[in-house]
């Protein structure tokens, strides 16, 4: 068929279409499969011909059976393969694998049209449905069309992945195959030859030869260049020895690789993000913000680590540090605090990999950083000091300073156009760390971590824990009371708080129609607070109230005195003072010296480790402040037609918003792709702790820890025993918990922490003792354990599991 002959038929809706004649253009009319396979007869690779059954037929209802008989007799009729072909399907974020029905062997036109109808019936089965709704993937928005492949009768068939998919390494390919039919190793119903194809010779072994092999790694190799992305190839090789590709399509669970940057390999990237109990992706703007932050940080305290996007996510190349004689000597014990097990343990991995070896004989810095850090390190010893002997003062001093942070961060009045907003959002520093806000948070952190070593032998890890509990001087402890409080006080309008959902209300405050229960003074408060808070494109909360309005409506279901949070914080910190005398007393009977050295450095604990939420919470003033700026700008850009919506801001960086205000530059072209990346990149569940720069997932190579009947292990981080049914939260601004229930999350920040409230224990995937949450949760008095791998995919809403914080385990009965 020419071409315009094919474009009047695609005018006019065409119900069959030849295979060959597919373009890639044409996902929406056959299918993300067969778009796949009309790319593949496109490349000039092997592909059984074929045609397909477009959504133009599914979508009217009427099956074509005339059409479809004639094109199987132009296939010569006999046995045929019947594949669904989904619009959905086989996309770059959703490989829709086994969602969908394939029929396989149908001869005859009686059965070729009862499986097209199956294939159509599969479109609404309840697994699909749920996999669509898993992925936020509109449920009135797809179609199905189906393909009808000429069956090809395999010796041998399988499955080729072009990059490894358990550990994302990208210069392996994977291989499993077994005698016959394919579906033996897509459906796992029998034992298959696995390979891992790594650029070594191999033997003739199991159902494949070395030359097939060969092929097969030839052949992957051509389809990763054709598509740009490593691929799930699905293969057979029939009884003339040949090679015929049956579908091509993405693998969907790898993380993205770290981008080339033309430096030595191999190279280790650490995950930054989850120290803010983040993993899920940031904006362009939030991202070019969150990197100068951390850069210069890390400058002034002598190290140099680029800052990369990766997925998304904030990843640290620390391979310098790795390979310096001096600093891979503590690299592992720095991680402690902030980082975590997870991060030490994959850094510990890296240390005793060859490739790593040391290779300089100093510092690996030069005299300007070594300046710097001298300078940084007299500060913070006076700084650090001063706190230890005088914290009353110090924090007076600390609260002071962010009174003053809060009022610099203003903008002035007379603001008027774009330009004048632009001035006054890169005139910002976000550098500037005052010494009284950072150094009282230093010793505090110093103060809390200290005893564990000075105690070894005499108290355990979680008595410490213990002792840490109930905190004062903690803000968001402080935010999350005065919320219970607000709870306390909505008298009639309870019902409508409990009855309305969190997005009406939210609307219902913001159009002022909600009566007044205190939410203004609230947010008056800790506005300037959200979830991810640390991205500067993320809505703070006096926006979009509707994840305090959710948080309320959990108070609220909170019916025993006993249980309400601030008895629970009461309770804790009356614990901690009680355990903190006892451990004392006993430390000092059995090693006198460190026990009043300890018992000091606790004492001190519970006067400065509380401040750790306060610098941060002082740094979202000038983010919240540029933040309306941006999107003020934003509206400007919007109204002359250079963005779609005001928001559209977030997602370039001030380069790009300064060509758009100075010269007119339309980047509409560029926020839409990125606002789907990052949209696809919010529905992922796991971010790698650490990659290296072939994309391995570090920990992915790693030897789980699990305990012996099964049991979670983790590591414990606020003590405590409890039992209870699971709550397995991927959102903290829908989420509903029980009082009583377990909340179990991949990681959680401090706009998380009201959940914290109803909960009865705190499971986490990812995180460090001294994070946000474990904080939180030792202060509340709640058991919790960090860094269980794979919790929220391993623990199921509504299962019963028991939380040991002492021992860093978790049950599931």
């Amino acid at each position: 068929m020419d071409c315009d002959a094919l474009v009047l038929q695609l005018e006019a809706g065409v119900y069959v279409l030849a295979l060959s004649e597919v373009t890639s253009d044409m996902g929406d009319l056959v299918g993300g499969k067969a778009a796949g396979l009309g790319a593949l007869i496109r490349h000039g690779e092997r592909v059984p011909e074929a045609f397909c059954v477009t959504t133009d037929a599914h979508r009217s209802g009427v099956l074509p059976e005339v059409e479809i008989v004639e094109a199987y007799e132009r296939l010569g009729g006999g046995p045929v393969a019947v594949r669904s072909s989904a619009t959905t399907e086989d996309l770059p974020d959703a490989s829709f694998a086994g969602q969908h029905d394939t029929v396989l062997g149908v001869t005859g036109t009686a059965e070729l049209i009862a499986a097209v109808e199956q294939c159509w019936d599969s479109l609404h089965s309840d697994r699909a449905t749920a996999y669509r709704e898993a992925h936020e993937i509109d449920q009135h928005e797809v179609a199905m069309a189906v393909v009808v492949q000429r069956m090809v009768t395999p010796t041998v068939a399988g499955v080729l992945h072009t990059a490894n998919p358990l550990t994302g390494r990208r210069d392996e390919m994977v291989v499993d195959a077994a005698p016959g039919l394919g579906t033996a190793v897509v459906d796992g119903a029998t034992a298959v030859d696995h390979y891992v194809l790594d650029g070594v010779a191999r033997d003739d072994s199991g159902c494949l030869s070395a030359a097939h092999l060969d092929r097969l790694r030839a052949a992957g190799e051509r389809l990763a260049g054709h598509f740009g992305l490593p691929q799930d190839v699905e293969w057979a090789i029939d009884a003339e020895d040949v090679l015929w590709l049956l579908q091509s399509r993405p693998i969907t669970s790898l993380f993205p690789p770290p981008p080339a940057n033309g430096k030595p390999l191999p190279r280790v990237f650490l995950e930054f993000g989850h120290v803010q109990g983040m993993l899920r992706p940031v904006t362009p703007m939030g991202m070019a913000t969150l990197r100068a932050q951390i850069t210069a940080t890390l400058a002034a305290l002598g190290v140099r680590v680029e800052i990369v996007d990766i997925g998304g996510r904030l990843y640290g190349d620390l391979t310098d540090l790795a390979r310096s004689r001096s600093s891979r000597r503590r690299l592992v014990k720095l991680m402690a605090v902030d980082f975590g097990p997870r991060a030490q343990a994959v850094m510990r991995h890296v240390l005793a990999d060859p490739r790593f070896a040391p290779t300089d004989d100093g510092t690996g810095r030069g005299a300007a950083q070594q300046a710097a850090s001298l300078r940084t390190a007299g500060r913070a010893v006076v700084g650090i000091v001063r706190a230890l002997a005088r914290p009353d003062a110090a924090r007076i001093r600390m609260f002071g300073a962010i009174a003053q942070l809060k009022a610099r961060s203003a903008a002035p009045d007379d603001l008027r156009t774009a330009a004048e907003r632009l001035r006054f959002v890169e005139a910002r520093d976000d550098t500037d760390a005052s010494d009284a806000i950072m150094w009282p948070i230093v010793a505090g952190m110093l103060a809390a971590a200290l005893p564990s070593a000075l105690l070894k032998g005499v108290a355990g890890a979680d008595e410490i824990h213990a002792v840490l509990g109930g905190m004062p001087h903690n803000v968001t402890i402080e935010m999350d009371l005065a919320l219970w409080r607000l709870a306390q006080g909505v008298g009639d309008h309870r019902r409508l708080l409990l009855d309305t959902s969190p997005d009406e209300l939210a609307a219902r405050h913001l159009r002022g129609t909600l009566p007044d229960i205190g939410m203004a003074d609230f947010l008056d408060a800790y506005g300037h607070r959200s979830a991810a808070e640390v991205d500067l494109g993320v809505p703070r909360w006096a926006e979009d109230p509707a994840p305090v309005f959710a948080a309320l409506a959990n108070y609220l279901r909170v019916t025993d005195p006993e249980q309400g949070p601030d008895q629970r914080f009461h309770r804790a910190a009356a614990t901690a003072e009680a355990a903190l005398e006892e451990l004392v007393a006993r430390a000092r009977r059995r090693r006198p010296v460190r026990g009043r050295l300890a018992g000091f450095l606790l004492r001190r604990a519970r006067s400065l480790a509380g401040l750790r939420e306060a610098g941060k919470f002082a740094g979202l003033y000038p983010l919240r402040e540029s933040r309306r700026q941006l999107l003020l700008i934003g509206a400007e850009l919007t109204d002359v037609g250079l963005l779609d919506h005001p928001d559209d801001i977030m997602f370039l960086v001030l380069d790009e918003v300064r060509a758009a205000v100075h010269e007119g530059v339309d980047h509409r072209g560029v926020v839409a792709p990125r606002r789907a990346v990052y949209r696809r990149e919010l529905r992922r569940r796991s971010v790698p702790v650490a990659l290296l720069s072939d994309g391995t997932d570090i920990e992915a190579v790693l030897p789980r820890r699990r305990g012996d009947d099964g049991t979670l292990v983790g590591v414990g981080a606020s003590a405590g025993r409890v039992t209870g049914p699971a709550r397995v939260v991927h959102d903290p601004a829908t989420a509903h918990v029980e009082p009583g229930e377990v909340l179990v999350a991949a990681t959680t920040d401090p706009g998380w922490t009201p959940l914290f409230l109803t909960a009865a224990a705190l499971v986490t995937e990812t995180g460090a003792i001294m994070a946000h949450g474990p904080t939180v949760a030792r202060e509340y008095g709640i058991p919790a354990v960090i860094c269980v791998p794979d919790a929220t995919r391993m623990i199921s809403t509504g299962q019963l599991v028991t939380v040991d914080g002492a021992a860093g385990a978790v049950t599931v009965h």
